[in-house]
């Protein structure tokens, strides 16, 4: 027969399970609590870190766009007066102002996309760049070309004998000035040598004079094989021949010439001499030399012989 529990046991019995259910409970709500609190922290740290990882972005997305956009005013301020360089800068805004669209519609966070505008406005950045380069250049041979013109009007009004030539170069220059395409030279020079190679002025003492000059670089001017010919006078206005009866046709003029020497040129500068040989005797005075293409007088020099 099974003993029934005294009343006063069963009571404290029955309170102190209540009493470990309740500290269970409390145990279990106070771990819960932690870890509520862990993962609000966790989330707060992701959140905070994504945050600052968007806002960092963003920043770099508006620093990437001011600089496009800042490109953009450069190349809307950057002119020439060249159709061909104007049809190119044309192009070179309509990418600017596409690339412009393009990384206002791209999320800052796709990086690859971001690193690829970066790229493309440094290719950007080194185009304008050589625009502005050959643009200076082509100003500066204008600039030149310009002075030439005018001293080669000057020429035609105090020479009447050459002026429809000149005349002609003159119409030549003009054209060629708003293209940059004509070859320039510089540097350059008339020599008289006497028989043991040496420079000399006395007239008794020359056996060949010689010419030299410097092509300039040009890189819009054709590339290949360039013919230069050069025209010395003497005192009296006559062309010498040294026998090889060498002849050209510039802007559509025919001239006879002293001598002539075929080079190639590539775009860049070259240096280079030609000998007037087999002339029978010299005389005193100022001796004049022209050095020609078929494009245009490249210029001229002059040596007094005593």
């Amino acid at each position: 027969m099974e003993q029934k529990e005294d009343p006063l046991q069963r009571i404290e019995r029955e309170e102190r399970e209540r009493k470990e259910r309740g500290g269970s409970l409390r145990s279990t709500m106070w771990a819960l609590v932690v870890v509520a609190a862990v993962l609000a922290a966790a989330l707060v740290y992701v959140w905070y870190q994504k945050s600052s990882l968007v806002s960092e972005l963003e920043i770099e997305k508006q620093d990437l766009t001011e600089q496009i956009v800042s490109l953009q005013g450069d190349y809307a301020q950057l002119s020439s007066d060249y159709e061909s360089i104007n049809a190119q800068l044309d192009s070179s805004r309509e990418e600017v102002a596409q690339l412009v669209e393009r990384i206002k519609k791209t999320q800052a966070a796709d990086r690859a996309k971001m690193r690829q505008y970066e790229k493309e406005l440094g290719t950007l950045r080194s185009i304008m760049r050589s625009y502005v380069v050959q643009i200076d250049s082509l100003n500066t041979l204008n600039k030149k070309l310009t002075v030439e013109a005018a001293e080669a009007r000057r020429q035609a009004a105090e020479a009447g004998k050459r002026n429809a030539e000149l005349s002609e170069q003159v119409s030549t220059l003009s054209d060629k000035v708003a293209t940059g395409s004509v070859l320039k030279a510089r540097g350059i020079r008339l020599t008289a040598y006497n028989a043991s190679d040496k420079a000399t002025d006395r007239s008794s003492r020359v056996t060949r004079m010689m010419v030299s000059l410097t092509l300039m670089e040009n890189d819009l001017a054709e590339h290949g094989p360039v013919r230069v010919y050069v025209r010395v006078k003497d005192p009296e206005g006559y062309l010498l021949q040294d026998g090889t009866n060498a002849s050209f046709t510039c802007s559509g003029v025919a001239m006879s010439a002293t001598a002539s020497r075929e080079v190639d040129f590539q775009g860049g500068d070259v240096e280079m001499s030609i000998y007037i040989n087999n002339i029978p005797g010299y005389v005193k005075g100022i001796y004049t030399a022209e050095v020609y293409t078929v494009q245009s007088l490249l210029g001229s020099a002059e040596i007094l012989l005593r």
